[in-house]
């Protein structure tokens, strides 16, 4: 897998964070967060669809559709 050169930033950081640790997230925004706190690599196509389709969707957060936006950010821009 290729090296990401892009950092995320301290706030999406906390939210992530603050999302890992809530009982009430949808597996959904834990695995966003997840994915935005692994600075090292580079987010895969099955996590790009993901955040993709939460971002299309009106059924999600604010909250979650940032994290979407931060993986997607963070993806490979050749796929």
């Amino acid at each position: 897998m290729s090296k990401n050169t892009k950092q995320t930033s301290s706030r999406i950081g906390r939210l992530a964070s603050e999302t890992l640790q809530s009982s009430s997230a949808s597996q959904v925004a834990k695995s966003l967060a997840a994915s935005a706190l692994a600075r090292e690599k580079q987010t895969g196509a099955k996590m790009e669809d993901t955040a993709a389709r939460v971002l299309a969707s009106d059924r999600y957060a604010k909250d979650t559709k940032e994290l979407a936006a931060s993986v997607l950010s963070q993806a490979n821009k050749q796929r």
